[in-house]
């Protein structure tokens, strides 16, 4: 049976009648804040505050806008450390492989691993010249007054975080090692945790990128973590909870320098000391996270 439409008055009387406190000084708030971000979407962040349909005994509306607002805070911030290891790949990789295949090695798919995937990356990589060319200056030097193929250090610039994480994915294995040593990463899967890494990385832009919710989230894509890594994590029936952000959080920690971690973990410690309702357990942080990270 579909659901029958519902106005802002009567979303926060069916929130009121589940056992929300939502109090006359908040009111108006509320209102405008399910009108700005609607019912549904919000409905996600009161997972934990509810059993089924009922909420907690005390639990108010104000403790939903926490939830909502810390993680709209969290992406943003996740967005800023993403962007650094974005560029940071796409230079490392740009610089590495011209030094082993030439500027325009890129363009021989001989270079590669896998015909079919590379062909069908450049295709959309080239696709996205045309959208580009009248709004970057480098392009149209290139394509226009050069009238010359741009070299992988100028072309790498086109791909999205999504694209470099699948170029890296069909490079050679000699390569890719290189690439990973990087990273710290020397042992004999450095290449496929890297891979991993990457990929993972990916997942979290492009949720953040979209404003999917990441409180309370299960990642079915599980990060390629250390032992070390692992004890870090809360036990779920006695084995590491590796689906939660936390885990993502480290692999980030992995791609950054320390002093970039630095400044991310400050700006969490703070947003955590701003909004104290906020569980950090639903991101599977566990207790001591900012002595141990």
């Amino acid at each position: 049976m579909p659901k029958e439409f519902k106005t802002i008055n009567e979303q926060i009387d069916l929130l009121k009648s589940r056992g929300l406190t939502i109090s006359d000084d908040v009111l108006e708030e509320a209102k405008q804040f399910l009108a700005k971000n609607n019912y549904y979407r919000v409905s996600g962040y009161t997972l934990t505050l509810r059993d089924h349909d009922v909420f907690y005994p005390g639990t108010t509306f104000q403790n939903v806008m926490d939830i909502y607002h810390f993680d709209s805070e969290l992406r943003n911030m996740l967005l800023w450390a993403i962007e650094i290891i974005e560029v940071n790949i796409k230079s490392r990789y740009a610089y590495l492989f011209s030094r082993d295949y030439g500027g325009l090695g890129y363009m021989d798919p001989s270079n590669f691993t896998d015909y079919d995937s590379y062909i069908s990356l450049i295709a959309k990589v080239n696709k996205s010249i045309t959208t580009r060319l009248n709004q970057e200056a480098y392009l149209q030097h290139y394509i226009k007054d050069l009238k010359e193929p741009l070299p992988i250090w100028a072309y790498v610039d086109l791909f999205t975080m999504t694209d470099i994480s699948k170029l890296y994915k069909i490079s050679s294995e000699s390569l890719k090692k290189t690439i990973a040593a990087e990273y710290g990463l020397t042992h004999n899967r450095a290449s496929e945790v890297l891979t991993n890494y990457l990929h993972c990385v990916t997942i979290i832009r492009n949720l953040c990128a979209h404003d999917s919710r990441l409180f309370n989230r299960l990642f079915i894509t599980k990060p390629d973590l250390n032992k070390k890594e692992l004890k870090l994590l809360n036990k779920k029936n006695n084995q590491p909870e590796n689906d939660k952000l936390f885990s993502y959080i480290l692999v980030i920690r992995r791609m950054l320098i320390e002093d970039e971690f630095s400044v991310f973990k400050s700006k969490l410690t703070a947003l955590c000391a701003e909004y104290p309702f906020v569980g950090m357990k639903h991101y599977g942080f566990c207790p001591d996270w900012e002595k141990l990270i």
